[in-house]
């Protein structure tokens, strides 16, 4: 049995990937790019290649010490025909990537997405691990989940269970990048964080992350820490605004399924704890009184390389 398998993350904003010790989990190399300006079918396809190339020439690993090529992709797939349905930021659709990419490596590739393979990472060898029914939330360039039923991904009927980000928080309420008005990933992103703080000073209003960013528009979940560190009223005004709508939408959840555990990851919960504690504090208190006293939160305990370690996985999952 070959020891290593190749695990790759690719989100809105980067891609990262890894040579994975099937055994430990651990990750024994690793390669981060940029995605930002890689959209499209051809460009993401283009840096994905790119990205197992530089993989394979940095590592000296072998090819034949390769057992699989497994990729969690931030958007709605087709797992058995390895297709990329639809990923509104990556604007990609109907990118047939199993098969470009075996036939590029010669290797079998097996295709998630991306939430839903950093939930089997955590499930397998993170703070899932020992629990039977989960919901795995993640926020980060949008909000993405998936859930664990009896010990299993529970992917439903058209395999697209879990878009927590796309639950309707407010009718009438902004527009979101999948078409629809008022959905939680509008209000709780560290996207729409960001895009509400960057209109505020458009406006006038003075912020310490004008000078953390250099003026540029693109405040990480690190300017956010800093800012909060620093008392800033309008990133503080706008985190809680986001913390306020992301507990509703967690009690919701609570509520509904009545999970043992919700794991909470992505950059924002990771780097931020005031979000992760204040976060967890209002869904326990918002939600039912019965489910909300045994409910267990974790943040994820593989950090960046839940969605790595996952990917790496795929072959062995039993769906």
């Amino acid at each position: 049995m070959k020891k290593y398998s190749i695990g790759i993350d690719l989100g809105g904003t980067k891609i990262l990937a890894g040579v994975v010790e099937k055994a430990s989990g651990k990750v024994v190399f690793e390669v981060k790019n940029k995605t930002k300006k890689e959209k499209g079918n051809k460009k993401v396809t283009a840096k994905i290649i790119e990205t197992i190339e530089e993989l394979f020439c940095e590592s000296k690993i072998s090819k034949d010490e390769i057992s699989s090529i497994g990729i969690g992709l931030a958007g709605q797939v087709e797992r058995k025909e390895g297709v990329l349905i639809n990923a509104v930021n990556l604007e990609c659709k109907d990118l047939h990537i199993k098969e470009i990419l075996e036939e590029k490596f010669s290797l079998p590739v097996y295709i998630g997405n991306d939430v839903e393979v950093a939930t089997f990472g955590e499930l397998k060898f993170g703070a899932g691990k020992g629990y039977q029914d989960i919901v795995c939330i993640f926020v980060g360039t949008g909000i993405g989940s998936s859930i664990v039923k009896d010990g299993k991904i529970h992917l439903g009927a058209s395999q697209s269970a879990g878009e927590i980000g796309h639950i309707i928080v407010d009718l009438n309420g902004r527009a979101c990048a999948c078409g629809a008005n008022g959905c939680l990933e509008a209000y709780a992103s560290r996207t729409a964080i960001e895009t509400r703080i960057l209109g505020a000073v458009k406006k006038g209003r003075q912020s310490i992350i004008t000078e953390l960013t250099e003026g540029k528009n693109n405040i990480s979940s690190k300017h956010i820490k800093k800012s909060l560190e620093a008392h800033d009223e309008v990133v503080t005004q706008y985190v809680n605004e986001a913390v306020d709508y992301l507990s509703g939408g967690i009690a919701s959840v609570i509520n509904f399924y009545n999970p043992q555990l919700i794991i909470l990851g992505g950059g924002l919960i990771q780097s931020v704890d005031d979000f992760y504690l204040a976060t967890i504090k209002k869904a326990r208190a918002k939600a039912l009184p019965t489910p909300a006293q045994s409910i267990e939160f974790k943040k994820a305990a593989l950090g960046d390389y839940s969605g790595v370690i996952g990917a790496a996985l795929l072959e062995e999952r039993k769906l």
